[in-house]
């Protein structure tokens, strides 16, 4: 909502938040300033773009910071490692953007117990804050050769139970 300073309109950013569902009773609301006061963590990813005539083009590294998504969905609530078997493994998170793309990892892979993916959510690149279409966060998942799932404007974040 704006704020009137006098007879000049100043915007006032809504702060940046993320939603996290399925964790517990209520949806938890994260803001970026609770995820920068949670332990910080980076991955660097490699890509190739692609030139007009589709040949491969420069490689480009990128250094992403943020908060692994296993600390993200214990602060929500999630009980992982022996909390979790049986019917916690039938569970998965979805990532949504704020274009509405959506990717799904397990909970046995981002479970240190299980898999442990060192899967994050970023919100910063290369030091500075994102911006434009990644913005407000970034799925990163360094382990894996396609980036299918680092997903940009990252949202929500919902715990889908497959088995009550």
């Amino acid at each position: 909502m704006p704020v009137y300073a006098g007879a000049q309109e100043v915007a006032t950013a809504a702060p940046t938040v993320l939603t996290v569902q399925g964790t517990s009773t209520a949806p938890v609301t994260l803001t970026a300033e609770d995820l920068g006061k949670m332990p910080r963590t980076t991955a660097t990813l490699t890509s190739e773009g692609k030139s007009a005539d589709g040949k491969p083009a420069e490689v480009k590294t990128t250094t992403y910071e943020g908060v692994l998504l296993y600390d993200i969905l214990v602060k929500a609530g999630w009980q992982f490692g022996h909390g979790m078997t049986g019917k916690g493994m039938a569970s998965y998170v979805v990532a949504t953007g704020k274009d509405g793309y959506q990717v799904v990892f397990s909970m046995g892979e981002i479970d240190p117990m299980f898999g442990g993916e060192k899967l994050m959510l970023a919100d910063k690149a290369n030091g500075a804050a994102l911006t434009g279409r990644e913005a407000p966060f970034r799925m990163v998942a360094p382990g894996e050769k396609m980036h299918a799932r680092s997903i940009f404007g990252v949202v929500k974040l919902e715990v889908v139970r497959l088995r009550n």
